[in-house]
């Protein structure tokens, strides 16, 4: 599969053969579907807390005697029933991260970048560097392009005036290939590709 190769300019830089096996899959929304589901449980804090009867509070000693009030029995005000007292079976901190096999996040990654290319919405850029850090000039670039909502995922590293240029553009995300993910790839409307980040990719998911 060939694919045309721009510039930052928005002019052509040739075209790069892509993938059959990574970029040429027919879409899986079920892979896809495990693979950002897997992502979201393993970021999740998991620090929700509630106290128990033991936490809260209020005095241990009895609110009243055991007979002859015409009352249920209670013992302190901690327990579950009384306002403020100790929740039951509340939640408590853990990680919500469960496993997922390393051959179906393979797997989830060449989907996302197939679904990308079947949508039309991958874009494949010679490279991302410039010689100077400016935000403006990028922004008139990505702007001139008409890119809104982009990621763009270059080789093993970031070029660092690149990468300090998008900072402060809204919509703009650049990524290492290493951190290239589904959950990213999926919610951005197009997804940019450094001739270096297919190398990388390919390197990686083959």
């Amino acid at each position: 599969m060939k694919l045309d190769v721009i510039k930052l300019d928005g002019g052509a830089a040739g075209d790069v053969e892509l993938s059959e096996e990574i970029f040429g899959l027919e879409p899986r929304a079920d892979i896809l579907h495990r693979v950002v589901r897997w992502q979201r449980n393993k970021a999740q804090a998991g620090t929700h807390k509630v106290k128990t009867r033991s936490e809260t509070s209020y005095s241990s000693k009895k609110i009243y005697r055991q007979k002859g009030t015409g009352g249920a029995r209670h013992g302190d005000r901690n327990a579950p029933i009384f306002r403020k007292g100790g929740i039951y079976k509340g939640p408590t901190p853990r990680s919500h991260a469960h496993d997922l096999p390393k051959k179906v996040r393979k797997l989830g990654l060449k989907h996302a970048l197939s679904a990308k290319v079947a949508s039309g919405n991958l874009v494949v850029l010679e490279t991302a560097a410039l010689d100077e850090a400016k935000t403006k000039l990028l922004a008139k670039q990505v702007r001139d392009l008409g890119w809104k909502r982009v990621l763009i995922i270059d080789g093993a590293e970031v070029n660092e005036n690149f990468a300090r240029a998008a900072a402060n553009i809204t919509g703009l995300d650049v990524l290492p290939s290493i951190g290239a993910n589904v959950m990213d790839i999926l919610k951005r409307d197009t997804l940019v590709l450094t001739k270096a980040g297919v190398e990388a990719l390919e390197a990686r998911l083959k």
